[in-house]
């Protein structure tokens, strides 16, 4: 389906490499469904977590110029990679030139505030895409807040391949799952807390849990994510009264429309229309 030809004054917009963002939405409008929201996925050019820092921003720029395009104040990066890779460069160089008065926020930041009051043993394990873990953000960020806590990362670039391709839940990412497990504990068999870096894992749970001690807790990104943005909002009155709320939900794809409605569902409990639309230099 062609690109609708409107703007979404004050929605808020949800940006994500590919299709792992909608396990954040999905959390965000459950918590506050009133509020219009629209999703863009970069599919046509994902996964982003195996690209350089330089393509990272550049294609995470040129969504957060559409989402402004369309009428967005406020702009969430529900992408790991992109948090990881872009958010501090594009809040600190483009938005003051672009707009001082829009934001654009990232999920690391909330996920990393929750894992101190969760941990008994203060060593925290990161699951994510190559490009999350070499990127050190989850490190850095925890180190900032909580300087006593270890953090011991994992890249897994088997996992979402398996998600994408509805293996998650088939005996032959057992092997996937535990490897990467075995490495993380390998690495630090003290870590009690595991944060999934990547909004594709949730979906993995299943498995992961099969491989990992009893009295260890998995921490998604979805709740606190949704959470913090609430807080968020409730902190900065300007933006929230910026925000419409007709409880309404654009999808976007760079992509076929057909194939992000389809896989689509494995994230949401709903059918939906995605409609087609490009970024600049595609």
């Amino acid at each position: 389906m062609k690109e609708q030809s409107v703007t979404s004054e004050g929605a808020i917009g949800i940006f994500d490499s590919g299709y792992g963002g909608l396990t954040v939405l999905s959390e965000i409008r459950a918590l506050m469904p009133g509020y219009d929201y629209i999703y863009l996925g970069d599919n046509a050019r994902a996964p982003y977590g195996n690209r350089s820092f330089e393509r990272v921003y550049q294609f995470t720029l040129e969504a957060v110029e559409w989402f402004f395009a369309r009428g967005c104040h406020l702009v969430i990066l529900a992408c790991n990679t992109a948090s990881a890779k872009a958010l501090r460069s594009i809040q600190q160089i483009n938005l003051p030139a672009i707009n001082p008065q829009k934001r654009v926020l990232g999920v690391i930041h909330p996920t990393a505030e929750c894992v101190a009051d969760i941990s008994q043993t203060n060593h925290i394990g990161v699951l994510g895409t190559e490009g999350t873990i070499q990127s050190g953000s989850y490190e850095i960020e925890i180190e900032k807040l909580y300087p006593h806590l270890t953090v011991t990362g994992e890249a897994c670039p088997m996992w979402v391949p398996l998600v994408e391709n509805r293996e998650y839940d088939k005996p032959g990412a057992d092997y996937f799952v535990k490897q990467h497990l075995d490495y993380l504990f390998g690495r630090d068999p003290q870590i009690d807390t595991i944060i999934l870096g990547c909004t594709h894992y949730p979906l993995l749970m299943n498995k992961i849990v099969q491989f990992i001690p009893d009295n260890v807790r998995v921490i998604t990104q979805g709740k606190y994510v949704a959470e913090s943005l609430r807080d968020y909002l409730q902190r900065h009155p300007d933006i929230e009264d910026k925000c419409t709320k007709n409880s309404s939900v654009q999808y976007f794809t760079t992509e076929s429309p057909e194939k992000f409605n389809q896989q689509a569902s494995l994230f949401l409990n709903e059918q939906i229309d995605a409609h087609k639309t490009t970024l600049e230099k595609l």
